[in-house]
């Protein structure tokens, strides 16, 4: 992975493991060029296939505006928003595709510094991860843990930080589990930074049907309370992303 990221490289990932989407939607406008082309003047549909062409790559340009200014242009992967990391104990949770720890060690060279990868191929099928891992394989410390158990003493950590991770875990009892572990290696004044994106209206603009892979605020907090967390603030960090600030309620479960 990059120390520094570079121009366009949010955007030209996602494009890239998704390759198959952009391509399926791009036979299907050039299919609706070549009608427009070859249709008869008699043929009904003849005058809307423009707008049926239109319609199909708005989607698409949009999708890529917004990843290129929430991945490329806004300060998401600054770091701004985190406390300092220096000398603080900190468990990063990746699923398949560590895009950030390489950065926290170079931007906080004391750091201490855990990596644990819940990546399960039984569970995780979806093509990009894989053509995500093949590019960026895991870091060497990478731990690859189960949702069920993480293998860390209780109170070990003063930050835990999953960054657009945590919605992989798709079934609401797994993910609940997977964040009662989380409550118990984190230490009683510590922190967990939860950042994805939202099943809203702001999403559901941007990535249409595809809004429906992130989980909405009622089930991740939902999650929280289950897990004996509180929110004890959320940080906006463009429209379409935002961070849980996470702390415990009481000791560890």
């Amino acid at each position: 992975m990059e120390l520094n990221r570079h121009p366009l490289q949010g955007v030209f990932n996602i494009i890239r493991f998704n390759w198959h989407f952009y391509l399926i939607a791009l036979l299907g406008v050039l299919t609706f060029i070549i009608a427009t082309l070859i249709a008869p003047t008699s043929f009904t549909l003849r005058p809307y296939l423009p707008y049926l062409i239109v319609l199909m790559i708005t989607p698409l340009v949009i999708s890529s505006l917004v990843s290129f200014y929430i991945y490329d242009f806004s300060n998401l992967y600054r770091f701004s928003w985190l406390p300092d990391l220096d000398k603080q104990s900190v468990l990063n949770i990746n699923a398949g595709f560590d895009e950030t720890s390489e950065i926290f060690k170079n931007n906080y060279p004391k750091i201490k510094l855990a990596i644990c990868d819940f990546y399960d191929p039984s569970k995780h099928t979806e093509i990009s991860i894989k053509r995500a891992r093949k590019k960026y394989p895991p870091l060497e410390g990478t731990t690859s843990v189960s949702t069920e158990k993480l293998p860390f003493k209780n109170g070990s950590f003063d930050y835990c930080l999953a960054i657009l991770s945590a919605h992989e875990i798709r079934d609401e009892k797994e993910r609940i589990n997977f964040f009662k572990e989380l409550n118990r290696v984190t230490k009683k004044s510590g922190k967990i930074f939860v950042t994805e994106h939202l099943r809203d209206v702001n999403n559901f603009m941007a990535y249409t049907i595809g809004f429906f892979h992130f989980h909405s605020t009622a089930t991740w907090i939902k999650t929280f309370e289950q897990s004996n967390f509180h929110i004890k603030k959320t940080i906006v960090l463009n429209p379409f992303v935002k961070t849980f600030v996470l702390e415990k309620n009481g000791d560890s479960l």
